[in-house]
């Protein structure tokens, strides 16, 4: 069987950690700021955790992870 091919653009979005959940960034971080409280902004620059209905979704898309 050949190998499968690794989606670009997601395998530049996500990473594992050491016990192999995936990590993610937060959106909403890009423009408008100065509506946002700067509370919200701080933990928006905090990475997140992929929630576990999207996981097999984004293991599909991204393989060798």
């Amino acid at each position: 069987m050949p190998k499968m091919k690794t989606n670009r653009g997601a395998a530049k979005r996500f990473k594992t950690t050491g016990t192999g959940k995936l990590v993610r960034r937060k959106a909403f971080t890009s423009h408008i700021l100065t509506s946002k409280t700067t509370k919200r902004k701080r933990s928006l620059r905090q990475a997140g955790l992929v929630d576990d209905t999207n996981v097999k979704g984004i293991r599909q898309l991204v393989p060798y992870l």
